[in-house]
């Protein structure tokens, strides 16, 4: 068997260690590989490994199934795996979600303790190498900030999912005022918004945000709720262009970045649904639908005279004369 045949088979293995196991179709899907490829490699499977079971699901499809601690003693994890655990948590403190990176912390001391000593040793050695290297521990930036308590709640709201009480003061006003919501999710970003319903308004309201660092207080109530199963977070949070979102500023985007910086940009996705064309004088049209014009304004100001906006106008009379020759490039 072939080095890579092998890899496939061992992670053919972790799929099997699942709950419900592995079918032919999820095997054909993760591998790329035809569906009599698929029979072949349970085959191998099942030769491998003798303590493989094939069962036919409720779904009436056969799928393969094998207990974890079969494979455990196989399952070390790389140096770059460990890497990628490490920026995890350091990404994860950055964004200000303390408890998941805490949580992901010590999911990384129990990975540590399950490696054997001189295995850990030689990975240690590597994965401080490359992450003196990343600069991970001392990169500055700012980050937002919330309290943890308020953090905490807003968590356990969501895995529920249940009712949050929350004491929230916009901007401008002199003091917080109490709202019940029916939590949906966070977005990220610059800022972070709590994506939520405000029950008094009905669970049928619009959708609203509310940042999480002018959150006072947020308090778990012990009533359940249905989330709408028509909302798509990902697909709502492709509404905006950073985390913040305004319907009544939703549409067509259009930006145009000079021949000079027209290559650089390309190396850039400023939003996932974007499209962009090249025109006869080597400048880079970039397109996509979104809201939030006041981000869209920071980061265009970084750009400074390489980029041109189209569209909308109320975006392109925000930046008209803000522009400045800047050195470099973002």
């Amino acid at each position: 068997m072939s080095f890579a045949k092998a890899q496939d088979i061992l992670q053919l293995a972790m799929m099997a260690t699942k709950q419900g196991g592995v079918a032919l179709e999820e095997i054909a899907e993760t591998f790329g590989c035809s569906h009599r490829t698929a029979q072949r490699m349970t085959s191998a499977l099942e030769a491998i490994f003798p303590q493989v079971v094939s069962i036919q699901g409720q779904d009436r499809r056969m799928r393969w199934l094998m207990a974890v601690r079969t494979i455990a003693p196989l399952l070390t994890p790389s140096s770059d795996e460990l890497i990628a655990l490490s920026e995890a948590v350091t990404l994860l403190d950055r964004a200000g979600m303390k408890h998941e990176a805490a949580r992901v912390r010590n999911l990384e001391c129990k990975i540590n303790a399950l490696v054997p000593p001189v295995q850990r040793t030689r990975l240690d050695v590597d994965k401080e190498a490359v992450l003196e290297m990343l600069g991970y521990a001392t990169r500055p930036g700012p980050r937002p900030a919330a309290a943890d308590d308020v953090i905490k709640a807003i968590y356990e709201a969501l895995k529920g999912p249940n009712l949050l009480r929350i004491l929230y003061q916009k901007h401008r006003e002199d003091v917080p005022h109490e709202r019940i919501v029916a939590p949906y999710g966070l977005l990220l970003g610059v800022r972070r918004y709590l994506v939520a319903r405000d029950v008094k308004k009905g669970m049928d309201a619009q959708i609203r945000h509310f940042r999480v660092e002018e959150l006072h207080e947020a308090k778990v109530l012990d009533h359940a709720f249905e989330i709408d199963p028509d909302f798509d977070l990902k697909k709502h949070a492709e509404r905006g262009f950073g985390s913040f979102i305004n319907d009544a500023e939703f549409g067509e985007v259009v930006w145009c970045f000079r021949p000079e910086a027209a290559e650089h940009a390309r190396r850039y996705v400023f939003h996932p649904n974007q499209t962009t064309e090249t025109t006869e004088d080597g400048s880079l049209i970039v397109k996509f639908k979104a809201s939030g014009h006041l981000e869209m304004a920071w980061h265009l100001y970084s750009w400074g005279e390489s980029v041109e906006v189209l569209a909308p106008e109320t975006l392109r009379q925000m930046v008209l004369g803000y522009q400045r020759g800047f050195r470099a490039l973002p």
